[in-house]
């Protein structure tokens, strides 16, 4: 049977649709028809019809950057790499869960390990249904003792990186290669070091092609960012610009290199960015400023959190979007980059991101009107997911 729901608006494309569209018609899991609500209803008058007064419609949220097998603890993948696999499921479960509670529709996990995502991805099993559509990268690529070397991913040559993406094509997404040095890996490189050369980041990214899949690279400094604009990656995650501590460094003709290839610059602002700030923020450089710049210079930025690492949540999702409201970025702007934009830079542009026939029915029954204010975005009111609909009571009692 199909499913009629209407509310006082529609929200696309981060601008509300004509006063003569305030309704969504759902069908096996698909959006059917998008329209004037009298209209979807007399076509088909069997269909069950749900009224939101009050309320806007718009597509489900993409959270471009998380590690669902991660904690947010100081030790954040001790239970992936060590845990029993029932609790490394149930983790990973309750993560994707509070993604959903959040408004998340879609999310793209950047890392784990033994393959536990990509089989969660595709469970049958009941308790593992409730989840959000999930892109899996796997097992990230990086050098030996380089950044997440324990997640079983090392790869350093030319050859090990080929047998590597050989070896996960069948299960992933894309693949993620450590670029650069991280913070959660102490004794590695730093990450403001490069881990791997433009040779070899171009061997990952030739390779990866003849599969089909992207290459999103971590990189936080200005030298392998360059690097990964030069080997031609999908996306760069972090992509923070910096040569140092305290030290920005932002190439402007490797920015426009970047802008003019179509690589999309993964921001992950987790919901704390408000304490970070106050211990990076300078006479000379605002927090979050670079992603000012990069959007200035046309480069797509795809919003993201890391949530899983240490001091990340999972179900916090709207305070990582106020960053971008106090930038200066207009709410439509930030709704677009959530959902449509996100949606056609991971590849998915054909399945979800927009209100439009033919997509899955990924979306999200909010509170008045979120391009008056993105609180709208906080607990959806209902977040529907391939047709499947949830309430916030739902996420939490499930």
């Amino acid at each position: 049977m199909a499913e009629i729901y209407v509310a006082d608006r529609l929200v696309s494309a981060g601008e509300e649709l004509s006063v003569n569209q305030d309704a969504v018609r759902v069908v096996d899991g698909r959006i059917e028809a998008v329209g004037m609500a009298s209209e979807l209803v007399a076509a088909d008058p069997e269909a069950s019809v749900t009224r939101f007064a009050g309320y806007s419609i718009m597509p489900g949220l993409i959270n471009s950057h998380v590690h669902l097998g991660g904690d947010c603890s100081k030790s954040s993948f001790a239970t992936l790499c060590s845990g029993t696999p029932d609790e490394v499921q149930s983790l990973i479960r309750t993560n994707a869960r509070s993604c959903l509670r959040a408004g998340c529709t879609s999310v793209r996990d950047l890392g784990d390990s033994g393959g536990y995502v990509a089989r969660f991805r595709d469970s049958t099993d009941d308790a593992d249904s409730v989840r959000p559509r999930v892109l899996s990268a796997g097992v990230p690529l990086t050098i030996t003792d380089g950044h997440c070397w324990y997640l079983g991913g090392v790869a350093d040559s030319a050859a090990e990186i080929r047998s590597a993406i050989d070896r996960a094509a069948g299960d992933v997404d894309l693949i993620k290669i450590m670029a650069g040095g991280g913070y959660v890996t102490s004794e590695g490189p730093t990450p403001f070091d490069a881990q791997y050369s433009t040779e070899l980041l171009r061997v990952a990214v030739e390779h990866a092609a003849q599969y089909g899949l992207q290459v999103a690279a971590h990189a936080h400094g200005t030298e392998p960012i360059v690097r990964c604009i030069e080997a031609g990656v999908s996306t760069i995650e972090h992509c923070g610009w910096r040569s140092g501590p305290g030290k920005r460094d932002q190439n402007e003709d490797a920015v426009r290199q970047m802008a003019r290839q179509g690589t999309a610059a993964g921001d992950t602002t987790p919901a704390v960015w408000r304490d970070i700030a106050k211990y990076v923020t300078t006479p000379d450089y605002k927090f979050g400023s670079q992603l000012t710049w990069m959007a200035e210079s046309d480069v797509e930025i795809l919003i993201g959190t890391d949530s899983g690492v240490p001091g990340t949540e999972f179900d916090q999702f709207k305070l990582s979007m106020e960053l971008y409201e106090e930038l200066g970025f207009t709410r439509g702007k930030i709704i677009d980059m959530l959902t449509r934009r996100a949606a056609r830079s991971l590849g998915i542009g054909h399945e979800t991101g927009d209100l439009c026939a033919g997509l899955a029915a990924d979306l999200l029954v909010v509170s008045g009107n979120p391009l008056d204010n993105l609180d709208a975005l906080h607990r959806p009111h209902r977040v529907i997911v391939k047709g499947v609909a949830y309430s916030q009571d739902d996420l939490v009692s499930i």
